[in-house]
Order: C-alpha cells, then structure tokens, then sequence
C-alpha cells in the first residue's frame, strides 16, 4: 500500500468519530436521507503550509458554506506537516458536484486563490477526495 494511501485510511479513522459527531447535526437536515461526506487531503509544497492555512482560515471555509458544503474538521498530519486533512459534508452527491462546480467559479475564490498564490503555488499535486457514506452503526452523539 502506497504511502498516500496509508494516510488516507489512517485519516478515514482518525475521521470516524468526528463524522459520527456531525451525523448527529446532519441527520434529518433534508428530511431522512442522510449526507455524504467528503475527505480531502492536500499537499503543500514545502514552506508553503502557512499560505493554504491562511487561504482556508480566511477564505475557503466561509466559501464552502456560501456553496452549500457543510464543514467539518480540520487536522494537520502528524506524520507530514504539509498535509491538511479535512471532511465536509454535502446533501447528495449531486450536491456535492453543484456545490463544487459553484464554489471554483465563484469570483471571491478566484480572486482568494489568486492572492494567496502570488508568492508562487501553494499545492505540491490536486488534492485526494473520497466520498463516505456514514454506516448504520456509527457511534452519534450523546
């Protein structure tokens, strides 16, 4: 198993509690049907990190919710520094896929991605998605 791929199951476990924390505030939202979740897992380059920190922090995360993705958690690896892992949730795959489509169209993101970017990239590859599906089993909140 590549290394990437270790780290995108060890933060699937990290993920399980959080996401059963926010099944509970997820859970009924749009009548019964239950949302998906999305891992994503970014690369920054090297001395890039405190950029895509800042980018999130005063930017992506307010976008995310303008454009209908639900936050989550945010982690940095404890293996690599230059790793952010986060999950959001969105109301049905086909949401997800407006949402995302609204979201890298969007003037303030755009013009967000641009600035934090004048010092040069931020990303070392295209961030790694997986989407979730939340099981019967999973522990909720008390």
């Amino acid at each position: 198993m590549s290394r990437s791929k270790m780290l995108l199951v060890a933060g699937l476990g990290v993920c399980l509690t959080a996401v059963g924390f926010f099944a509970g505030q997820s859970i009924g939202k749009e009548g019964d049907k239950p949302r998906i979740y999305e891992l994503r897992i970014y690369t920054a380059l090297e001395g890039r990190m405190p950029a895509l920190h800042a980018r999130f922090r005063d930017h992506t995360i307010k976008l995310f919710e303008k454009h209908g993705m639900e936050n989550g958690m945010y982690w940095v690896s404890a293996e690599d520094p230059n790793k952010l892992i986060y999950f959001i949730s969105h109301a049905s795959r086909e949401a997800a896929k407006k949402s995302w489509a609204d979201f890298v169209a969007d003037p303030d993101w755009k013009a967000a991605k641009e600035a934090s970017e004048k010092a040069g990239p931020i990303l070392a590859k295209p961030p790694e998605s997986t989407y979730m599906n939340l099981t019967d089993y999973s522990p909720l909140p008390k």
